[in-house]
């Protein structure tokens, strides 16, 4: 489990509730009415905006963002293996990759591999490898798409049930028992929206994004280290090359 993202669930949980319960309006904020508003709603407009597949996508996507170890290999990690590939290589020749292909789990890295022992020209493995990661990053950018989007319409619908809310009041200025729970019903679809765009869906996307971006640079690093296997570069000089590379993308960013 992340533990950032579990500590910044409960730091923020937490500092909502206590100046809710300072106030006292820790029961008056929580209404069911207005949670079926303003998320009801906002999953409905998202669903109509979205297609089903990639919707289904991102929330299991949403997944990873507790438990981001599940998709993310270390790029430590992975220059490890990329050096016992270098090692192997220049002991037994490239083709002796062949056995090892099958004990691969990353399937970029294993593809990266079999083009290697395939014997295509450097520029044409390098072109087929980035052209996977393109597709891969528009396919993170399209699922954290989806939770922006889910931001951008909470607040509306907060909005809408803070004018139901006011047409409710309006319309029965003369039973003052009644207008109490119309100006709650206002005040928590627009606190509903608030929270979930702010706590929920932004940093949601956001998260998804910065996993993306820690995946694109490890199987960066999966090409480097392939292109070098292929050069003939030794084990030592390619364990300085991908580190003095991780280093250089990491700074950049």
């Amino acid at each position: 489990m992340d533990i950032l993202t579990l500590l910044g669930l409960v730091i923020g949980l937490g500092a909502v509730y206590l100046v809710m319960n300072q106030g006292g309006i820790l029961n008056l904020l929580f209404d069911k009415y207005a949670a079926i508003l303003v998320f009801g709603g906002t999953f409905g407009a998202t669903m109509i905006s979205v297609p089903f597949e990639q919707l289904k996508t991102a929330l299991r996507a949403s997944f990873f963002v507790l438990f981001p170890s599940s998709i993310k290999q270390k790029p430590e990690l992975t220059i490890n293996t990329l050096i016992g590939f270098c090692e192997k290589a220049k002991r037994s020749g490239i083709d002796s990759l062949q056995e090892d292909i099958a004990k691969i789990d990353d399937r970029f890295l294993k593809e990266g591999i079999q083009l290697l022992i395939d014997g295509l020209s450097p520029d044409l493995l390098r072109e087929n490898l980035e052209t996977e990661i393109i597709f891969i990053r528009k396919r993170h950018m399209a699922n954290a798409s989806v939770f922006r989007t889910m931001g951008t319409y909470a607040p509306i619908f907060g909005l809408l049930g803070t004018l139901i809310g006011v047409v409710q009041v309006l319309k029965n200025l003369a039973d003052p028992k009644t207008m109490g729970a119309s100006m709650a019903i206002a005040v928590t679809t627009t606190f509903y929206g608030i929270f979930s765009t702010n706590f929920i869906f932004l940093p949601l996307g956001s998260k998804l994004n910065a996993l993306s971006e820690a995946e694109v640079l490890t199987k960066e690093v999966m090409i480097e280290g392939i292109l070098s296997i292929q050069a003939g570069d030794i084990p030592l000089i390619l364990r300085r090359k991908l580190e003095a590379y991780l280093a250089h993308k990491m700074r950049k960013k």
